[in-house]
């Protein structure tokens, strides 16, 4: 479109800098839903257990290999703009409660898929927006009656609600065992709060190695460090660590300005190394004093202070990131200390093995058997890169799920389950509406099936077969009826242990909605072409049109 624009009486007036474009009005809308739908069909063949992968290459040639919503949406680089509001989406949704990007992202689309029948027959956005907007609400207060409540001390349930998250990945065959695993992980780091718990997902620390195989991953309590012992000279394994954690460099550190030293004579050269010699050996002296026989440190390590540690049988590791020491304080129940001569033996950690192993061609040092561990680590093996960080990602979900049911204890069964549940019940509510609402609510209720009809497509069944057989046990009141992809049937979903957190169903209700009502309000598409020197017109100001 050109930048000369008219006003109604037929003026023309630059109002949009050289070389812009503008779509408007239905067009506007249209381009943004098609772009939209896109996204969702890209995503929509990965939903569930029987989902496929996708191979994402790089620029520079890097591949990925996944069915994790957020990571593909990241990994493809989206250029239109309402194509980047649905990646959001899944951002958010992943960042919220860790897993339903996928589902988000195609109820979406189906939204807008939905309203753009409804604004073929002239009835204006901002309705069926307010509409959306209306069942969404309703949709969350439905969705508590088929919740149930899990007890803290259920960990049967936990390790359901994780499994059920990690048979969607390649990780399905080991889910049972992984998930073990990954609820051990998050009731060892949960902290009571306000009468409820809280879980910091930071704390588990995953570390991840190719060689093994998936079912070699390993939950340690404490802390593996991805580095070596710093001397070779000293012990290679402590029984019953007293660990001090030490963030300042045990060196003799340079002075902030430039110094100089007059020397005048050989003995002085001598003096003056010994003396450094001297500092360096009390700071080993204050560490072996209060007890320690392990010494982390943040920075560096010298090594003159290396062969008195070494001297003294105590282990060190030198150059370990601040993350790590954090985590490690947690887990070992010392405390971090930033100058040698406030050590005290109440400051030093506690494990009851401090060793280093050999993980294929690395030596890593394990900090493990911590008393009562606030941060422990996963360790994560696989038999290639590809694997090993699908199984991260597959990792990540699961302690999201478990983190978001311990925060809100009340589960529902997936499998499509709860869509299919709510869209039956929103049907019904939508009688009780008048005028053009009653229509956006209908396809609301339609958009959210969406997620039954893809898992059921994806499983090798017959759509329509299936929506059709769901909508009829929905009706008589099967609630927890959804599809089974496994077997390829519908079925109790509940019956075969298919778990999800609510909070992951309210959370994917929102952001669809949301994004969806955010798309459908725009009428008028401005893309302003980037400015050129040529542009600019002789002896005028920069910016000045």
């Amino acid at each position: 479109m050109s930048s000369i624009q008219t006003t109604s009486e037929g003026i023309p007036v630059i109002v949009l800098k050289e070389g812009s474009k503008q779509s408007r009005g239905k067009d506007a809308q249209k381009n943004n839903i098609n772009a939209a739908k896109i996204i969702a069909e890209i995503i929509s063949s990965s939903l569930g257990p029987r989902g496929m992968d996708k191979m994402l290459v790089d620029s520079i040639g890097d591949i990925t290999i996944t069915n994790d919503g957020a990571t593909i949406l990241k990994e493809i680089d989206v250029q239109h703009p309402a194509a980047k509001m649905m990646v959001e989406v899944a951002k958010a949704t992943d960042s919220e409660v860790g897993d339903g990007t996928t589902p988000a992202v195609v109820i979406a689309g189906a939204l807008l898929e939905k309203a753009e029948g409804l604004i073929d027959n002239d009835i204006h956005p901002v309705i069926i927006a307010d509409g959306y907007k209306k069942a969404a609400k309703k949709a969350i207060i439905f969705l508590e009656e088929i919740a149930k409540k899990v007890d803290i001390s259920d960990k049967q349930t936990f390790e359901k609600v994780a499994r059920t998250s990690m048979l969607t990945k390649l990780v399905a065959i080991e889910a049972a065992d992984l998930a073990k695993i990954v609820v051990d992980a998050v009731i060892s780091v949960m902290e009571e709060k306000d009468g409820g718990y809280k879980v910091n997902i930071g704390n588990v620390k995953v570390e991840k190695k190719t060689g093994g195989s998936i079912s070699d991953s390993q939950l340690i309590n404490g802390i593996v460090l991805d580095k070596e012992v710093v001397n070779n000279n000293m012990p290679k394994k402590i029984q019953n660590a007293k660990i001090a954690l030490i963030s300042a460099p045990l060196e003799i550190e340079k002075t902030e300005f430039e110094a100089k030293i007059n020397i005048s004579t050989p003995n002085q050269i001598k003096s003056f190394m010994e003396e450094e010699n001297l500092i360096l050996k009390e700071m080993v002296e204050k560490i072996k004093k209060i007890g320690a026989n392990v010494v982390l440190c943040q920075k560096g390590i010298d090594d003159i202070v290396q062969h008195y540690l070494a001297k003294a049988g105590i282990l060190g590791v030198r150059r370990i990131k601040e993350s790590d020491m954090t985590k490690l304080s947690k887990a070992t129940s010392g405390r971090i200390v930033g100058n040698i001569d406030d050590l005290t033996e109440k400051d030093l950690g506690q494990a009851q093995n401090v060793e280093e192993k050999q993980i294929e061609d690395d030596n890593w040092t394990y900090v493990e058997g911590c008393k009562n561990p606030k941060a422990v680590t996963f360790l994560v093996r696989g038999g290639s890169q590809r694997v090993v960080d699908e199984v991260e990602r597959a990792i990540h979900d699961a302690l999201m799920v478990v983190k978001d049911v311990i925060e809100r204890p009340f589960f529902v069964a997936g499998g499509g389950s709860p869509e299919a549940f709510l869209a039956t019940k929103l049907r019904v509510w939508a009688q009780s509406l008048s005028g053009r609402e009653q229509l956006a609510v209908e396809k609301f209720a339609e958009a959210l099936e969406s997620i039954p009809i893809s898992l059921a497509r994806n499983s090798g069944m017959n759509p329509i077969d299936a929506i059709t057989q769901l909508r009829a046990k929905q009706s008589a009141g099967e609630k927890y009826t959804g599809v089974d992809a496994v077997n390829g049937i519908i079925g109790d979903i509940e019956k075969i242990d298919v778990l999800e957190p609510i909070k992951v169903k309210e959370q994917v209700i929102k952001s669809a909605t949301e994004t969806a009502n955010m798309i459908l309000r725009i009428d008028n598409v401005v893309a302003v072409s980037k400015s050129s020197a040529s542009a600019q017109m002789p002896n005028q100001p920069p910016g000045m049109y």
